[in-house]
């Protein structure tokens, strides 16, 4: 069994208290943030602020493997920022950075892309799922896993929330972590990931993962009538209103269920299998749904999230913070490869 503090539970026991885990997540600023973000992981993340060593960031170098205009991720990059301090992250509980504003991570990325053999990158699903999606493939694309990887070794992550579909990433991570240890000596602490089996893969409003690259996500900050628009558009299939719906087919119903507690799966699920349910009423009920439960975050980032500047003053504050742990790491891994000629 996994202790408890994996789940963002402090384990205390005769009295001792274990130590709290270094947890580490990023996120992507390519796009205006969906509810596939939230629940997939920044609830979770906001959730870990609270009992343990939480460090998180915008991974805007990531977001260059798909954004190639300038101003749109400069403006994305501040906005993510200020969505996710309306969503509840506190700057002095966690530690909140921008990628780019620790450059040791690109040193990092170098030293460990000698150990990485091309095999492991080729045999990325990401890489091929977006390849095959039509993407042109780029170094950048296939090198990705190589600058998570020093995401998360750079900063000492001990615990690593990510989705199913990420689980071969965080894999990968390891495998490149035990190589350089085994290749140099002892420099990093090999990550532990952490999937919740409760949630699965987000589906958007086609059906697929909500993703900004696929372009069928349902945004959390957007006006009404956009909300109500990517709602409306949800596929269903042509089963008449008069017959009984699948709900563990529908994308409709593990959309809608984001939102309910136990019970209210449970009632939703009758109303799916029993004779008489309409998607366009279903999906009218998930619009003001949707709209209720975002509105406390929307006041939140109006209103102490709107200031540019102030919210730039917390992202490098939280990047002091960040490089300060970044460089021990980087130290150590440089000195255990031999680039430390000069001592």
């Amino acid at each position: 069994m996994a202790p408890l503090s994996l789940y963002g539970i402090p384990f205390c026991g005769k009295g001792i208290c274990m130590k709290r885990k270094r947890v580490l997540s990023g996120i992507q600023p390519s796009g205006s943030l969906h509810i596939g973000n939230y629940f997939g992981m920044m609830k979770r993340m906001i959730k870990y602020q609270e009992s343990d060593d939480l460090f998180t960031f915008l991974v805007n170098y990531h977001a260059l493997t798909t954004v190639s205009d300038g101003e749109f991720l400069r403006q994305n990059t501040i906005e993510a920022a200020a969505d996710y301090l309306a969503l509840g992250l506190d700057p002095e509980k966690a530690v909140f950075w921008v990628q780019s504003d620790v450059p040791e991570v690109l040193e990092a990325t170098w030293l460990l892309s000698n150990v990485t053999n091309m095999g492991l990158l080729e045999r990325a699903h990401s890489y091929k799922d977006k390849v095959s999606k039509g993407m042109t493939p780029h170094h950048g694309l296939l090198s990705y896993p190589v600058l998570m990887a020093a995401d998360i070794l750079l900063f000492g992550g001990e615990v690593v929330p990510v989705g199913k579909d990420q689980k071969q990433h965080l894999e990968m991570t390891r495998d490149i972590a035990l190589r350089f240890n085994a290749t140099y000596g002892e420099t990093f602490i090999i990550p532990e990931a952490h999937i919740e089996d409760d949630i699965g893969l987000i589906p958007g409003i086609d059906g697929q993962k909500m993703s900004k690259s696929y372009d069928n996500t349902i945004e959390i900050f957007c006006e009404k009538a956009e909300l109500t628009t990517q709602i409306m558009s949800i596929i269903t299939d042509n089963t008449p209103s008069d017959a009984p719906k699948d709900p563990e087919t529908s994308t409709l119903y593990h959309i809608y269920v984001l939102f309910l507690d136990d019970a209210g799966r449970k009632e939703l699920t009758q109303r799916f299998v029993n004779p008489g349910l309409k998607y366009s009423d279903v999906k009218r009920e998930l619009i003001d749904i949707v709209w209720e439960y975002f509105e406390p975050f929307r006041e939140k980032r109006a209103s102490r999230f709107s200031n540019k500047d102030g919210v730039v003053e917390i992202l490098k504050y939280g990047a002091d913070k960040a490089r300060a742990e970044a460089s021990v790491f980087l130290a150590r891994a440089k000195k255990n490869v031999g680039l430390n000629y000069d001592e």
